[in-house]
């Protein structure tokens, strides 16, 4: 099983898959640095709170709700400017990342 906490605590980007918990619904904005909308929303996963962000250049929306049980596969950065987060959870176009997704009631995003 993928331990979380230690992943956390290299304190370096991580290419890997989690279980989450949705804590809240999807917000989006304009990302200032990539000049593209993503949308994002928090997850719990093994105790810990991550945010999850989503280029929806990349992928649609991902029609989460508080509660859903996901599975996310994508890019874990430990110190993101709000904390632990997820991003390239869809398809990179220029394909210097795994391509990442969503899987939200047996639907999968990205």
């Amino acid at each position: 099983m993928f331990d979380l906490a230690n992943a956390l605590q290299a304190g370096r980007p991580l290419e890997c898959t989690l279980d989450a918990t949705v804590c809240d619904s999807p917000r989006e904005y304009f990302g200032n640095r990539t000049k593209a909308e993503h949308e994002y929303f928090h997850v719990v996963c093994q105790g810990q709170r991550l945010e999850v962000v989503q280029n929806l250049n990349c992928s649609p929306n991902v029609p989460v709700q508080p509660g859903d049980a996901i599975e996310l596969h994508g890019e874990l950065v430990p110190h993101g400017s709000h904390g632990a987060l997820m991003h390239w959870t869809h398809h990179d176009p220029s394909g210097r990342h795994e391509d990442g997704w969503v899987l939200d009631h047996g639907q999968r995003y990205g």
